[in-house]
């Protein structure tokens, strides 16, 4: 009868768990720009239910944010300040600290600004800037873009990179990158012909430079890992 009771109770753990990411709401963002339904078809993949969203009331509710984006800078910041939820999404993530994971693009407009295009702000939730590969610096064979699977150098711990693979790796598009003011927030780094930065950290904050959702088993757990810690 113990075995039978712990078994119970077991299961009633297990169904509230369950219970608890269903009730979840993982938003990925809609403004234009942006692998969305990779990224839900990913987060389906490790039993995660999430809404892509445009609406303001949507935003506002949700508990997670995932930010993607693939283009220009000037366009895509262009846009997401353009949106009808970009209010509400500042008051989320600034004031109610609600987690969000910029993607690729939407990594780089966590910055204050970049090199590419016609100067326009970014975010500034993460200081510094974006910048292109610096070819003078490159051998070479290293052509702009990068493009293709690249490994990662963690410079912390992070629950976003728990229990990863030793050989874990991402697959990366960008002809820009990050550079981080302050080195606190430099969570990897990753090397094309020289360092730089690969993924950020700042509290609640978070951006990856490279695709988790074309990066297979290492990006699915990262994914996870985001739901789960943050």
């Amino acid at each position: 009868m113990a075995e039978r009771n712990g078994a119970r109770f077991l299961d009633r753990r297990h169904l509230q768990e369950k219970i608890v990411a269903v009730s979840m709401m993982i938003a990925i963002i809609d403004y234009g720009v942006g692998n969305l339904n990779s990224i839900r078809n990913m987060l389906k993949k490790i039993g995660v239910e999430s809404v892509i969203t445009s609406q303001p009331a949507e935003v506002e509710t949700a508990d997670k944010f995932i930010l993607p984006g693939i283009g220009s800078f000037e366009y895509g910041m262009k846009k997401l300040r353009d949106a009808p939820f970009f209010s509400v999404l500042q008051q989320k993530v600034i004031e109610n600290k609600t987690p969000v994971l910029g993607v690729c693009l939407g990594a780089q407009l966590l910055f204050n600004g970049s090199e590419e295009g016609q100067p326009v702000p970014g975010l500034g939730w993460i200081e510094g800037r974006v910048v292109r590969f610096d070819q003078s610096r490159m051998k070479e064979h290293f052509k702009v873009p990068h493009m293709g699977w690249n490994e990662i150098e963690l410079k912390k711990e992070s629950n976003l990179f728990k229990e990863v693979q030793p050989d874990h790796r991402y697959y990366f598009v960008h002809a820009y990158h990050m550079v981080c003011n302050q080195q606190a927030d430099i969570l990897a780094e990753s090397n094309y012909s020289y360092n730089f930065v690969a993924a950020v950290e700042k509290q609640h904050i978070l951006g990856v430079q490279f695709h988790p959702e074309k990066s297979h088993k290492f990006g699915m757990k990262l994914y996870e890992n985001f739901i789960k810690y943050y």
